[in-house]
């Protein structure tokens, strides 16, 4: 039994092996047969017949996974033609089926091309930060690197200062409308303040008009007045003139006069009753 187990065992290693040779065989099988269709591409290109490249390129990446210059290759004919997006999607496929640090250093370098082309400096620096991983040398992406974090920075700047701008634009918006604000509320005090007016002007006209009518009783009164001014005429009248005596006054002597009169009436009547005899017995 077990003899059997390990004769199974050897058999399983064999075809293991041998499926292993034939799968590598068939790898390089294909890995040849991409790489010549890369070969015929780049010839394509280099007469610039870009749509048998592209062909070419492209059976030459379905062939073979590894064959990292077919993707890259095709990415560089599509920047060249000004097809970032594509440029972009076939440098990453490249930069993950190289195996050397060498061609992934030059995938990552176009990666970053194609971001500085987008202008999207952030993503540009890292993809030349990761191609620098893979060769600190070159000179070209390190100038990139600087190139692209300077333009980062200035992209920075100028998106704080747009920033800074409309913060301001929005707070002179915000004081323009509490300034409208105030102004509409002082329209209102001030309406409220014409009404207040109004209505003492209101209220002053009924006083006018209650004086009016008190003045109308007044110019009744002063209607009347001729009337109750005979009396003042007649004690107008009465008043003494200059060197003239008034009519009490010419009463008042009168009264005097027949009170003196009477006097010396009384005085005569007296001394007569005084002297005459009175008569005791009767005339007969």
């Amino acid at each position: 039994m077990n003899k059997i187990s390990t004769l199974l065992v050897v058999l399983f290693v064999c075809f293991s092996s041998l499926a292993q040779e034939v799968d590598e065989k068939e790898k390089q099988k294909s890995l040849q047969t991409s790489t010549n269709l890369t070969w015929d591409a780049n010839k394509a290109l280099s007469e610039d017949d870009f749509i048998a490249a592209e062909v070419d390129y492209r059976k030459a990446i379905s062939k073979s996974a590894d064959n990292s210059a077919a993707p890259y290759n095709l990415g560089n004919a599509y920047y060249e033609n000004e097809t970032y997006n594509e440029a972009f999607g076939r440098f990453k496929e490249a930069g993950e089926a190289s195996t050397s640090k060498a061609d992934k250093h030059k995938a990552y370098h176009n990666m970053g091309n194609v971001f500085m082309k987008r202008k999207d400096y952030a993503k540009a620096v890292e993809a030349y930060k990761e191609a620098l991983r893979n060769d600190p040398t070159d000179e070209e992406t390190r100038y990139n690197l600087a190139l692209a974090k300077e333009l980062l920075k200035k992209e920075q700047d100028e998106n704080k200062q747009d920033q800074d701008d409309k913060d301001k634009d929005k707070d002179q918006d915000e004081n323009k409308d509490q300034d409208k604000k105030d102004e509409g509320d002082n329209e209102d005090k001030k309406d409220q303040g014409e009404d207040g007016d109004k209505g003492d002007e209101g209220d002053k006209d009924e006083e006018k008009k209650d004086d009016n009518k008190d003045g109308e009783g007044d110019k009744s009164d002063q209607k009347k007045k001729p009337e109750q001014g005979d009396g003042d005429n007649e004690q107008e009248q009465q008043q003494p003139r200059p060197n003239q005596l008034s009519k009490q006054q010419v009463d008042n002597l009168l009264r005097a006069m027949q009170n003196a009169e009477k006097k010396v009436q009384d005085k005569i009547d007296a001394k007569k009753v005084k002297g005459a005899k009175i008569k005791t017995e009767k005339d007969w």
